[in-house]
């Protein structure tokens, strides 16, 4: 055995230098790729760039690893850095593989796996390279023969991910004035951005970019009265429109609408259930467009029926996990409503009526009154996406 054991440290020590004096080779004790082979750049209202994705982290050293830094870099030039996180901004992208608390340090324990959630917004007419990389700074065991637990500082780029600039155009899911994108894109701490699901064996981000549309009433609120009851809110009864000529392939309308303020009981809720009265439509080209939330009877489609662009579909409720009656809106690539990838969009044209306040809203929430957030004259838009807390007129 002393003899076997010998032999194996002067093995890992001679692959050690091998691999070292061989170009291009490193030893990456923390691996890491992107959990999609490519994501899609789209314009946003803040006329910026965006680029949205996530990479798996696993630390196969065994020393405990910390993550000091992240750069987005472009693959065929490394000076050209798109993006850095580090401190806060990284730890508040990072998350447990499974459900858990939220992190408290940047540390992956030996075989442990994190995600980290991408999002890059590049300004004005920026065009993002074919290809990016990640550059990762940080605290990993060293190389074969070093103490077990010593964790030596390290650089490396590794995880490479294509870009793609074939954004799909639609048209609106609603009609009128005065919409608002609630819970959308692109900040990592957002509830749809955040909401990593584990469905037939595969980690998806199917609401990677789901927006949930409420309407401002003419007071520059939400609701009136109390707000405890569904026909309090002004979107309440808003009649839903098809994005894009389809076909309807899922369809539900029998669950009643739950009593506004708080989310149903946990227990109640079924992966079934959880999107309320809803209608799946197939656009087209592996893409599938979801709306969520609605009015129960209130569907005009049936599975399998064909539907044109504006065409209307049903009415806007408050079924499901839902505290408040509103329209829930993704596109994604597969039929799975949850166990699909998210993918992003542009609105063919719309108007920017205002932008909600990010301070005031997570003080106020929906309570508030917004007029300070609309703006004098809406400026007309054309091939861009909604981002958070945007006030839209279709």
């Amino acid at each position: 055995m002393r003899v076997i054991r010998l032999f194996l440290l002067v093995a890992a020590v001679c692959l050690s230098a091998n691999l070292q004096a061989r170009a291009g080779d490193v030893l990456t004790p923390v691996v890491a790729s992107a959990m999609k082979p490519s994501t899609i750049a789209f314009r946003g209202t803040d006329n910026k760039l965006h680029l949205v994705y996530e990479l798996e982290i696993t630390n196969t050293g065994s020393a405990m690893a910390t993550l000091q830094g992240v750069d987005v870099v472009s693959a065929a030039d490394s000076k050209q850095v798109l993006a850095s996180f580090e401190g806060a901004a990284l730890l508040s992208r990072l998350r447990y593989a499974g459900r858990g608390d939220a992190m408290t340090a940047a540390t992956i324990g030996f075989s442990e796996t994190r995600l980290l959630l991408i999002d890059i917004a590049l300004d004005g007419d920026a065009q993002p390279p074919a290809r990016l990389m990640h550059r990762f700074h940080l605290l990993a065991g060293g190389p074969p023969g070093s103490p077990k637990d010593l964790a030596v500082e390290q650089t490396y780029t590794i995880a490479p991910i294509a870009v793609s600039t074939d954004v799909m155009v639609l048209g609106p899911p609603l009609s009128g004035k005065g919409w608002v994108a609630l819970n959308g894109c692109c900040e990592a701490g957002g509830v749809h951005r955040g909401s990593g699901q584990p469905v037939n064996g595969v980690m998806q981000y199917a609401q990677r970019f789901a927006i949930d549309w409420m309407l401002l009433g003419a007071d520059a609120k939400f609701f009136r009265g109390n707000g405890k009851g569904v026909k309090d809110y002004f979107d309440y009864g808003a009649t839903v429109i098809a994005v894009a000529d389809g076909t309807v392939i899922d369809a539900l309308s029998t669950l009643d609408d739950q009593v506004p303020g708080d989310l149903p009981d946990p227990k109640t809720i079924t992966i079934e259930n959880v999107d309320g009265n809803h209608i799946v439509l197939d656009l087209g080209g592996g893409r599938y467009g979801f709306y969520a939330h609605l009015q129960k009877n209130s569907l005009l489609v049936h599975t399998g029926d064909h539907v044109k662009r504006g065409q209307a579909l049903a009415l806007l409720g408050n079924t499901g996990n839902t505290s408040a009656p509103h329209l829930h809106f993704h596109l994604m690539d597969g039929t799975s409503v949850l166990g699909s990838s998210g993918l992003p969009y542009v609105i063919d044209h719309f108007e920017v009526a205002g932008q909600l306040p990010a301070a005031q809203f997570d003080k106020d929430g929906l309570n508030g009154e917004w007029s300070k957030g609309l703006f004098a004259s809406p400026s007309s838009r054309k091939l861009e996406f909604p981002v958070d807390l945007t006030v839209v007129d279709f």
